[in-house]
């Protein structure tokens, strides 16, 4: 059913909670993982600065989740798109489109309604311009089950 699934990570602890169910739906059809995290840039008068202060640790960070990804045998590649914030979603829906993918996989943080319209959620604006589905997986005391921990309780 998916031949290119997009996992759209910022390294936060909410985004690594969609993880799992990358890894299980990826595993179903032998499908590429492409990991895309956008970097999103304020434009001052002297140059551009990232929006994140640990920018540079957090792509650290998501290229070793990339590593373990294809030590555990899944096809897994990195993509780090830049571009003006706000804009994330955009470039990652670019990225999605271009790939051809037909999942986009993104964690949520699980806000309220008012706060995610205040703030503006990326994750929001993908289930509005994402060329394909996307999963949006909420933190874990919302979440039902993870599949990881549904495979392990089903197969015991």
């Amino acid at each position: 059913m998916f031949h290119t699934i997009v996992w759209a990570t910022d390294g936060s602890e909410a985004a690594d909670h969609a993880l799992p169910y990358v890894k299980a739906l990826a595993r179903v059809d032998g499908a590429t993982v492409l990991v895309v995290h956008s970097r999103e840039m304020f434009v001052g008068r002297a140059h551009g600065y990232p929006v994140l202060a640990d920018e540079r640790e957090l792509v650290e960070k998501i290229r070793g989740q990339v590593d373990a990804l294809c030590e555990e045998g899944l096809d897994a590649r990195f993509r780090l798109v830049s571009g003006n914030a706000p804009g994330a979603a955009r470039m990652i829906a670019n990225v999605a489109r271009e790939a051809g993918a037909e999942l986009l996989v993104v964690g949520t943080r699980g806000f309220a309604p008012i706060t995610g319209l205040l703030l503006g959620s990326v994750t929001q604006r993908l289930l509005h311009n994402a060329p394909c589905p996307v999963l949006a997986v909420p933190p874990p005391h919302e979440a039902a089950v993870e599949p990881e921990r549904e495979r392990v309780a089903t197969a015991s």
